[in-house]
This record gives structure tokens, sequence and C-alpha cells, in this order.
């Protein structure tokens, strides 16, 4: 999850499409043997609302741009099991992405 995590980091790109972005992840959850598993998008636009546009999903053709703040949120949920979510929120720069969660991403494992 981390790796399809980080993955979708690198593709938060002024100009970068929507469902491109959500395509990155999905690939590395499905190679991955949890396509099945992936059932949301990737993100979503915060600001006024907590859920709006842009969003980052397979239907979504929204082009993003410098100042778009947005969650990046694979996750993968196995029924009756446990899921896993690993999410950050990140302003979208003229270079590329600003990470804006200060959590760490080290394993922790709850007994």
């Amino acid at each position: 999850m981390l790796d399809a995590q980080l993955a979708a980091l690198e593709e938060m790109n002024p100009g970068a499409v929507g469902r491109d972005v959500d395509s990155v992840p999905r690939a590395a959850i499905t190679a991955g043997g949890h396509g099945e598993h992936f059932g949301h998008g990737l993100g979503h636009g915060v600001g006024l609302e907590v859920h709006e546009a842009p969003r980052l999903a397979q239907a979504s053709d929204t082009v993003l741009a410098p100042g778009n703040v947005v969650t990046v949120e694979p996750g993968i949920y196995i029924p009756g099991r446990f899921g896993v979510r690993i999410e950050d929120l990140v302003v979208v720069t003229d270079e590329g992405c600003e990470i804006l969660t200060s959590v760490s991403k080290e394993l922790t494992v709850v007994a």
C-alpha cells in the first residue's frame, strides 16, 4: 500500500488528469493481487466541503491545477478481515505537490 501511495504522490502534478493519477496506484494494487479490494477513487478535493472537485478516480477527467488541495488515499478492504489506507493531504504546486500531512508512514503494529 505504501508503494502505491508514494507512486500516486509522484503523479500529482499540474496538468495531470484525475483518472490517470488514479490509475498509477490502482495498477500497483492490482499487481499485488488486491485490485478487487480497491473499491473507491484515489482521492478528492478538500476546500469548503470535505469531498469536492477535483476528483482522482477512474471516471474523472478533471485536470489538476496549482492550488488544488486534494487527498491521496489509496486503500484496500478485504471483507470480514481488515482494511488498509494511507492518506495524505496535498496541495498541487507549479512543480508537483507539497504534502501537508505530518503523520509518519512507518508501520505500526497494533496487537
